[in-house]
């Protein structure tokens, strides 16, 4: 077989500790951005781009904030969709105050803003944790909704209390609004999230994501052997928030064009998000890819064969959609807590000894 270490030599720690230690991982990883940059772009059509690549990698984005807090820090959260509404409005409020901007910057400082927000409402963290700190996160996210509907400076004033975001254009080509074009919005989004993913991926195999697993694995512990867990708590709020935001920002400048937050960014969004990196797999950022993936295109195929194909109510597949990844969810939790990620780690530890049993 050709998944093999043998011949795979190491010279230095750096070539032993790297993310890809075995070669064919290394070649299939630049394989799968060659064609991410080089062909998808040339292919791509509108459907393809809303339907399904825009979503993932926006929803990726999300997933990987989310399991920086849930997955490697153990601080569970629902409330996800406030945050996205936090960066989406942060990012309105930029894009008009100042149009001269950038949009790529408006999309960062929009993640600084909500990283800010994140860090107030994790706060509660220091003092209590589990199922008490859901509910503090779950009453963020109902209070951020509830803000942005009943203040209308966040929407300018407008009597819809809709919020569109206006045409904006990196290197002369729009990004935003109404004519934009599918490479563009997937270029724009593609090198975002290939960013985030090698930053999240570093920071979380450094020494700052031991930190957060420390206070994962046991607090106490953690906090005896010299970790702060005021500043690991927060700095994992303030990175997942960060991360959350952008998402947010691109979800409703890039994707959506125009939104309003209690039916955008309500509940169902954070459990969405949750919902990704359960069955992706916590405490890894290949899983927020997994995750974003899978309960993406599920929609995407059921539609095809349930309705295409089969001819059946829109309503009765719509409901199909829900008892598959609700059934996903109870046996990831009950038989693979780490979800389709192990799976990947468990196949992978099989084809290196094939066909060897053990």
């Amino acid at each position: 077989m050709f998944y093999r270490e043998a011949g795979d030599f190491k010279t230095s720690y750096q070539e032993d500790s790297q993310t890809f230690p075995i070669a064919f991982d290394r070649w299939r990883y630049y394989a799968v951005l060659a064609v991410a940059f080089l062909v998808v772009p040339f292919v791509i059509n509108d459907y393809w781009a809303n339907a399904i690549l825009l979503p993932f990698l926006i929803y990726a984005i999300a997933a990987i904030g989310l399991n920086i807090l849930t997955g490697y820090c153990g601080q569970v959260s629902l409330g996800t969709g406030g945050f996205m509404a936090v960066g989406a409005y942060a990012c309105f409020k930029l894009m008009t105050a100042f149009p001269d901007v950038n949009i790529f910057f408006h999309v960062i400082l929009s993640g600084f803003i909500t990283a800010g927000v994140g860090v107030i409402f994790g706060l509660p963290s220091l003092r209590i944790k589990g199922f008490y700190l859901a509910v503090a996160t779950l009453a963020a996210q109902f209070f951020l909704v509830w803000l942005f509907n009943r203040v209308s400076w966040f929407y300018n004033y407008s009597a819809s209390g809709q919020i569109t975001a206006p045409e904006r254009e990196v290197f002369g080509i729009a990004v935003t609004g109404p004519a934009t074009e599918a490479w563009a919005t997937y270029l724009f989004c593609l090198v975002i999230t290939v960013v985030l993913a090698i930053v999240a991926r570093n920071l979380t195999r450094g020494a700052q994501g031991r930190e957060w697993m420390a206070i994962r694995d046991m607090d106490i512990a953690a906090e005896i052997i010299g970790v702060n867990p005021l500043k690991a708590k927060l700095t994992a709020f303030a990175v997942s928030s960060f991360y959350v935001g952008i998402s947010g920002a691109l979800f409703f400048a890039v994707y959506l064009g125009a939104v309003e937050v209690g039916e955008v960014f309500g509940i169902q969004k954070s459990f969405i998000v949750l919902f990704m990196i359960i069955i992706g797999g916590l405490g890894s950022i290949f899983g927020a890819f997994a995750g974003a993936a899978f309960l993406v295109i599920l929609p995407v195929v059921l539609k095809l064969v349930g309705v295409d194909l089969l001819g059946w109510p829109t309503d009765i597949v719509a409901h199909f959609n829900l008892v598959i990844v609700g059934l996903l969810i109870i046996v990831f939790l009950v038989a693979e807590p780490h979800g389709l990620a192990q799976l990947w780690r468990v196949a992978k530890e099989k084809l290196r000894l094939w066909p060897f049993p053990h």
